[in-house]
């Protein structure tokens, strides 16, 4: 990270909450391995030069460029329209779960990541909004403040879901969450939300110990959202038909992403953040099909 960017960082989280102080770390760490979510457009800021192809308007030959070579070059602008991302993340119980010798719960990463991706959209010059708070997209510093404090207000009970809402045409969504309900109920949720042509992309969070099921022997689970404390003779036994279910309740939220068009990121706990923002980011941005 360079001077200038870390000083930034650091007098940026000056009086911000920890969780806040975290996410402007990620991103600031994030933010050198892109270039912003740059895109030719109409707008006032040149982008780059082009090869002129059939088709372009003679109007837009930059001839001062072309007369050093024997091509016509194309001068292109940087699109300046704004974009507006909704973003939210599962607050309910299941989130508070983190497996034995593993300090972040699930419902920490969603957290940082909804903030950590916030900052990085509104460095950008995006507009942000949380999906159910009831206030108008947003954008500039003073907006990651007021993400920071709805996200620290939830206590911790709200439904497992994103209720029904009434968005702009082709919104871009973002939903993160360990989506572990019958999946019947999360494409009716997802559905709702995407109804007009919406772009998403959905963020599936889960502990370590939930993919791997590592237990043996006799075992209590422990229900978070009142599903009873189901007790297991022998864990190990059932652990082939655990990850069977798991792939399918994965195999179905990728198929149900794929057909609406939008990008499925799977995450662990015990990896870093990092990664799932920068792809969560480049994904947003239009830039992963020109860096794969």
């Amino acid at each position: 990270m360079s001077l200038e960017v870390r000083r930034e960082a650091e007098h940026a989280a000056a009086g911000l909450p920890p969780l806040l102080v975290e996410a402007r770390r990620i991103a600031a760490t994030v933010q050198q391995g892109v270039h912003g979510r740059r895109r030719a457009g109409p707008g006032e800021t040149f982008w780059q030069f082009r090869r002129y192809e059939s088709g372009d308007p003679a109007s837009l030959i930059d001839w001062r460029r072309s007369a050093k070579s024997d091509r016509h070059y194309v001068r292109e602008q940087e699109w300046e329209a704004s974009a507006t991302v909704w973003l939210w993340r599962d607050a309910s119980p299941s989130m508070n779960f983190a497996s034995p010798g593993l300090s972040v719960t699930k419902r920490h990463r969603a957290d940082v990541l909804l903030l950590a991706l916030a900052d990085l959209l509104l460095r950008g010059g995006e507009q942000v909004a949380l999906l159910g708070e009831g206030r108008r997209p947003s954008r500039g510093s003073a907006a990651l403040a007021r993400l920071g404090e709805a996200v620290g207000r939830d206590n911790g009970d709200a439904a497992g879901l994103p209720g029904r809402e009434a968005l702009p045409r082709h919104a871009q969504i973002v939903l993160i969450g360990d989506f572990l309900d019958p999946p019947d109920a999360i494409e009716h949720a997802v559905r709702g939300l995407a109804g007009d042509g919406a772009e998403g992309s959905l963020v599936q969070i889960l502990d370590p110990a939930e993919e791997s099921l590592p237990y043996s022997g006799r075992v209590r689970f422990k229900g978070l959202e009142g599903e009873g404390d189901p007790l297991i003779g022998r864990v190990e036994a059932i652990r082939p038909a655990y990850h069977a279910r798991l792939a399918a309740q994965r195999e179905a939220l990728t198929t149900l992403c794929r057909r609406l068009g939008w990008r499925f990121l799977g995450h662990r706990t015990d990896h870093t953040p990092e990664t799932a923002l920068l792809a969560l980011y480049l994904g947003l941005s239009g830039e992963a099909s020109r860096h794969q």
